[in-house]
């Protein structure tokens, strides 16, 4: 099969996704930025758009605490877990530009604004970056019962019987989905997405036999796979997961421009000052690099990632324009 080189978007994501080797904690400036004098004076708040006890919600807590530990204050988590991230992410835009407001945001950040008809923000416009945090890869699972062994002999199986198999995801909308998407626009798949209420009962699907192919991002996948209730075919990571060597990446697989991830980072309203920005860039490049954050990011199924407010802004700008190809190549019908 003869395929074309990857749009311009997608070759600027993944410029962007090599420029730090996959799992590698960008290193922070030699030279540590000056604080503001009596930065922080009171409470910073740090708003976690999902619900207490969920992989961002522990990120954002462990963040929060190693900040408090090493700036003083208290950093303090709020979570707001409505409207598929986009109410705590206008809510955060129109808060103060001044240091003590700051957003973890995910992969829904750089994909709502093409997948809804109208949000109340611009996620370019209205926020600063500071610094990416963690990355998961989406992994390509499949029924224990399926006739495959590779991504090659999918591809195979789902050509010869065009509209009978289907695969779970964690939502319509959800970064698995359109890292799914993608797969299928690339090898001109017909494949049918059944969306759960999150990636358990996505992978609990798969496994019943429900649906026979699951995309999800690896925290929902990693204990099935370990207890071999399904069989993981692939990974969208650049290199292999630490925590599971034996899973080849689609490239390895000769499958080779689906590289994407679940992105979790952090942002703050535009107009915050970069006397904030650049030294809290620095701290957080810091407790992110830190052994024991690395291991608690590791156990949840996570990799300490970080960059610099440019970098992370430009990897941003990428994501949005390669999910906004994906939402309309794919003919996804917009949400209200």
């Amino acid at each position: 099969m003869t395929r074309a080189d990857p749009p311009l978007a997608r070759r600027r994501f993944l410029q962007l996704a090599g420029s730090v080797a996959a799992g590698a904690v960008g290193a922070a400036p030699a030279t540590t930025p000056a604080w503001p004098q009596a930065y922080p004076a009171r409470a910073v708040r740090i708003i976690v758009p999902f619900s207490p006890g969920g992989a961002v919600d522990i990120i954002g807590r462990i963040v929060a605490q190693k900040l408090s530990d090493a700036l003083g204050g208290q950093w303090y988590v709020e979570n707001i877990p409505a409207g598929a991230t986009n109410v705590a992410n206008a809510m955060t835009a129109k808060s103060p530009p001044d240091g003590y407001t700051i957003l973890f945001v995910t992969s829904s950040f750089v994909i709502n604004p093409s997948y809804y008809r109208k949000i109340a923000y611009d996620p370019i416009k209205d926020f600063v970056p500071i610094t990416l945090t963690a990355t998961s890869p989406h992994v390509l699972s499949v029924n224990l019962e399926m006739p495959v062994t590779t991504v090659k002999q999918l591809i195979a199986l789902v050509k010869a019987n065009p509209g009978k198999y289907s695969y779970a995801s964690a939502g319509t909308g959800q970064s698995a989905q359109l890292a799914a998407e993608l797969f299928k626009l690339a090898y001109g798949l017909d494949i049918v997405h059944v969306p759960f209420n999150g990636g358990v009962p996505a992978m609990a699907a798969t496994i019943g036999g429900h649906t026979q192919i699951s995309f999800n991002a690896l925290p929902s996948a990693a204990s099935f796979i370990k207890d071999g209730k399904v069989r993981p075919l692939a990974m969208t990571s650049r290199v292999r997961a630490a925590e599971f060597p034996d899973v080849p990446t689609f490239a390895e697989e000769g499958v080779p421009d689906q590289e994407s991830a679940f992105i979790v980072g952090m942002v703050a309203p535009a107009g915050t000052p970069r006397a904030i920005i650049d030294p809290l860039n620095h701290e957080l490049r810091r407790i992110i690099a830190m052994p024991d954050v690395k291991e608690k990011l590791n156990f949840i199924g996570y990799v300490a990632e970080t960059d610099t407010p440019d970098e992370f802004a430009a990897r941003l700008k990428a994501e949005i324009e390669m999910w906004a190809k994906v939402i309309r190549d794919a003919k996804m019908q917009k949400v209200e």
